[in-house]
């Protein structure tokens, strides 16, 4: 007998295709994400779950498919699911890591330059048909090129963040629980600095951290204040791993000059007050949003169900 699967919401095709291939795959919601309601009473008979970043699968979902083998995740993260029980209850679960780690890097630098070259403001401005011709003073940002590029988190996107700072020749420096060897800071160029000295010395300051217990509000009230008053933040990890309250009230009263950001503390709901500034950037979670990433995403989180499904141990088993 083919096993059972559920997948969340509907995908690109060919990942549907390919998991149709080896089991019989039932598609939860087409446009929409699936109220917990409604993923509790679909994943019952499953052997198999392919979920999303936006799907939280709790002890609560894991008892309601005592079949479930797999919990097959389509994003880089994992905090939707409840790890520590399904390793208790014996069921695999995997990411997709790798596969987005250049798009996300390009994002970012789309974040840091919109940000600091004011270019949403200047694109609304245009098109509501206010240019008059050119200005000395009109929509003046701020220079990327010879700044200090701080980053937290250097893990794979961190690095390829770091490796396009190249071009705009930046004093790249860095902070992460684990110091890089001194071949890989030479390679990239960059020095490792304690997070106090990151924050209060960078120009621009981009996260590419995980979100855990340590990390949820890294930066909060007080280590927004100790940021230059000048300077920039970009997120494109973990919304919570910023205190979004704070960042509004710190952009808010120019305690910094700017931020983007792409993701959010409670995503899809975002603090209202950033709603109302604009020396913030706000993009809806698109960092790994290109076709050709999204595809191997799907793909990859897909491969990795069936192997679960085969009795193989799969690619990227979180651990």
């Amino acid at each position: 007998m083919r096993p059972k699967v559920l997948v969340t919401r509907t995908i690109l095709t060919e990942a549907i295709e390919y998991l149709k291939q080896y089991a019989d795959v039932e598609i939860g919601a087409a446009n929409r994400n699936l109220q917990e309601n409604e993923l509790l009473k679909a994943v019952g008979n499953k052997e198999g779950l392919y979920s999303l970043l936006v799907d939280r699968v709790d002890q609560e979902i894991m008892d309601a498919a005592p079949a479930l083998k797999i919990i097959a995740n389509c994003a880089v993260g994992f905090n939707n699911i409840d790890i520590s029980y399904a390793k208790k209850r014996g069921i695999l679960v995997t990411n997709t890591p790798g596969v987005l780690t250049d798009t996300t890097a390009d994002l970012t630098w789309t974040l840091i330059l919109s940000v600091a070259r004011r270019i949403p403001m200047s694109e609304r401005f245009t098109r509501e048909g206010r240019f008059t011709g050119w200005e000395l003073e009109l929509f003046l940002g701020k220079d990327i090129h010879g700044k200090q590029l701080g980053i937290i988190g250097m893990g794979r996107i961190g690095k390829a963040v770091a490796s396009r700072a190249a071009g705009f020749r930046m004093d790249i420096v860095y902070t992460d629980p684990i110091q890089l060897s001194s071949k890989e800071e030479r390679e990239l160029r960059l020095r490792y600095v304690s997070l106090d000295e990151l924050l209060a010395t960078s120009d621009i300051v981009t996260l590419h951290t995980n979100l855990t217990p340590e990390t949820h509000h890294l930066l909060s009230s007080k280590e927004i204040k100790s940021m230059k008053r000048n300077a920039i933040l970009v997120n494109t990890s973990r919304g919570p791993v910023v205190d979004e309250k704070a960042l509004a009230e710190a952009l808010k009263n120019k305690e910094i000059w700017g931020a983007g950001l792409d993701v959010y503390e409670n995503e899809p709901k975002i603090e209202k007050k950033l709603f109302d500034l604009e020396n913030v950037v706000l993009l809806p979670h698109i960092g790994s949003a290109s076709h050709e990433t999204r595809l191997k995403m799907a793909m990859t989180a897909a491969t990795n169900l069936v192997q679960g499904l085969r009795g193989e141990k799969p690619d990227n088993l979180v651990t």
